[in-house]
C-alpha cells in the first residue's frame, strides 16, 4: 500500500517535539489552530480546516519522546483507515549521522549540537491518487511548519502552510 514517509532533522530535544505532536497547544501552533486534543490512548482529537472540514484522529499509541500514532476515523474519505506515526530519536549531530546518513545534508546545516530526527509515515493508502500526491507534499509543508515551531517556536499552521519562507 502506498505511504507518504518524511524524515525531519529539529534542532530541539525530543521532549519538546513529543509535546508538539502530542498536546492541544502544540498541535494547533503548527498543524491548525483549530485543534481539540487529549493525549490519552484511546481519545479522539479533532483538527479543523476552515467552516466545512475537520479530521478526526484515535490516538492509538503514545511513547513518551519517543512515538505517536494516530488511526483516522474521520475526515476526506481517502484519509479514513489510514494510520500516521511520528517517531523520534533524539542524540548528538554525530550519533545521528551514524544512525542516518541519509540525513547527511540536513545534519550538517543543524546549528544546535544536538536535534531530533523525526521519521514520520502516513500509511495504508488504497493508491496513488492525487490526493495522496496532495497530502505528501502538504504533509511536508506542515512538517517544515513543526521544525520552525520546534526551533524558534513559531509555526506555520493551515492556512499559511504554503507561505513564506
Amino acid at each position: 500500500m502506498p505511504q507518504i514517509y518524511h524524515e525531519v532533522i529539529i534542532g530541539a530535544p525530543a521532549e519538546n517535539i513529543y509535546h508538539a505532536i502530542t498536546s492541544q497547544e502544540g498541535l494547533s501552533a503548527w498543524w491548525t489552530p483549530d485543534t481539540t486534543a487529549t493525549a490519552e490512548p484511546g481519545s479522539i482529537a479533532r483538527f479543523g480546516f476552515g467552516p466545512d472540514y475537520f479530521k478526526e484522529m484515535k490516538i492509538v499509541e503514545l511513547k513518551p519522546f519517543q512515538q505517536v500514532k494516530w488511526v483516522c476515523r474521520q475526515g476526506a474519505s481517502e484519509w479514513i483507515g489510514t494510520d500516521i506515526s511520528f517517531d523520534l530519536q533524539s542524540g548528538d549531530k554525530e550519533t545521528l549521522l551514524n544512525d542516518h546518513p541519509e540525513v547527511k545534508g540536513q545534519v550538517e546545516q543543524q546549528v544546535n549540537r544536538n536535534a531530533t530526527l523525526l521519521v514520520f509515515r502516513h500509511s495504508n493508502w488504497k493508491d496513488y491518487t492525487p490526493m495522496f500526491a496532495e497530502c505528501n507534499y502538504t504533509w511536508g509543508q506542515f512538517l517544515r511548519s513543526l521544525k520552525l515551531y520546534g526551533e524558534t517556536g513559531n509555526g506555520r499552521p493551515w492556512p499559511q502552510q504554503h507561505y513564506g519562507t
